[in-house]
């Protein structure tokens, strides 16, 4: 009798959460959660950090029911650093464990909320071997890169999270989206020296360094800061997406950065009611099937302010946007 060829995972989307320690990983697992879970997505969070204790949302799969950070470091006298990197390192020995659990789960959107040590994703491989091995999964995932906004108040610390930002997008090897967290408290951490474009799209860091030049204890790392600055422009790759959690508008905008990152689109309901609602906004019936990529989502009119702006992604959030684009497309017919 021959042996049958085992049936290929159905593809599945998500997000693994990376940051350092205080960046507010679980916060944005929480957040978003309940964001997607409004907007009709079936959400599965997944938590990969050892050392988290009293999670604050409903976790689906927890990797403390294979190893824990206590446990480690009392069995083999670690410390929390060394800890967490052999617990990092058992995980990998352990993979079936864990695809196991995500078998679970075969039609869900996934949240991982990762730990929070930084060497994890810059110089060791466990984590890196584990998000190889979602993708052989068939996980279609992007890295979210939570930072802390207060490092911008700060020029010295903005160009190591640059660097920081840099490695890890070389190391972790996933489509990458870096974020601004906590910008609800961007305000206490004083007045920055340029506006927020700046620090979002990362731009000609020389204004950054003279800045930072007027200080008497950079002055000296004037030609090492110019260094890391050159490398940081030369790969052209770090930008951030600004985050108040409690926003719904910023958490659309962090989503749709997300989604255009991994692929993500639409399931048949979602297409069902997309198509609805376009046919209702140009009074025909609007055949979805003749325009595969076409996900519209509205956005500002343009300097005239006669047409509307629209812009393609691969996600539509059902609510705001869509209404808003019928409303556009309406009074651009009048």
């Amino acid at each position: 009798m021959s042996k049958q060829t085992q049936a290929k995972p159905s593809l599945r989307f998500g997000q693994v959460v990376i940051g350092p320690p205080g960046s507010g990983k679980t916060t944005y697992c929480q957040g978003m959660q309940e964001f997607l879970t409004h907007l009709g997505r079936k959400v599965v969070v997944v938590n990969m950090d050892p050392a988290n204790e009293g999670i604050p949302y409903s976790c689906a799969v927890d990797i403390s029911e294979l190893v824990t950070l206590d446990d480690v470091m009392e069995g083999l006298k670690l410390g929390p650093n060394g800890g967490l990197l052999y617990c990092m390192e058992y995980v990998e020995a352990n993979l079936d464990w864990l695809e196991e659990k995500l078998k679970q789960y075969s039609d869900c959107y996934f949240l991982f909320d990762c730990p929070g040590q930084v060497e994890l994703y810059t110089h060791q491989n466990s984590v890196k071997n584990i998000f190889s091995q979602l993708a052989k999964w068939n996980f279609r995932l992007t890295a979210v890169h939570l930072v802390d906004s207060h490092y911008c108040a700060d020029p010295a610390k903005f160009i190591s999270v640059l660097c920081t930002s840099l490695s890890t997008m070389l190391h972790v090897e996933l489509p990458h989206v870096n974020v601004l967290s906590k910008m609800d408290l961007m305000e206490q951490y004083g007045k920055l020296a340029f506006n927020l474009d700046f620090y979002t799209e990362v731009m000609d860091l020389t204004y950054l360094l003279d800045h930072l030049a007027a200080d008497p204890f950079f002055k000296k790392f004037r030609h090492l800061n110019e260094k890391l600055a050159e490398v940081v422009q030369d790969y052209s790759l770090v930008s951030f997406v600004p985050l108040n959690v409690q926003d719904k508008e910023s958490m659309i905008q962090v989503l749709r950065a997300v989604d255009k990152a991994n692929g993500y689109c639409f399931g048949d309901l979602e297409e069902r009611n997309l198509q609805a609602m376009m046919s209702a906004a140009v009074g025909a019936d609007f055949q979805f099937n003749s325009y595969p990529f076409l996900i519209v989502v509205v956005t500002h009119s343009d300097s005239s302010g006669l047409m509307p702006n629209i812009k393609i992604y691969r996600r539509c959030l059902k609510s705001t946007s869509v209404y808003s684009f019928i409303e556009r497309i309406s009074y651009a017919k009048k």
